[in-house]
């Protein structure tokens, strides 16, 4: 795919640059290091797909640990 053909659409569209910060941040943490031009479109499916995987752990974690009334990690 090209750039500027991204399909995918953020339910939230204010939160984009937090979304790029937190998906730069899980790839820091994995190992992985964040294009700077923002394009991953270089990167193997198997890195992005573990920045990807990171990422909802992390979000299903903090909304478990919202839910349950404990503290968020943040």
């Amino acid at each position: 795919m090209a750039l500027g053909q991204k399909r995918n659409k953020l339910v939230v569209p204010e939160a984009y640059k937090a979304m790029e910060q937190f998906k730069n941040e899980v790839a820091k943490e994995v190992g992985i290091q964040a294009p700077a031009d923002g394009y991953w479109g270089n990167y193997s499916s198997r890195d992005c797909g573990a920045v990807g995987g990171h990422m909802v752990r992390k979000m299903i974690e903090d909304y478990q640990r919202r839910a349950s009334g404990g503290t968020t990690t943040q």
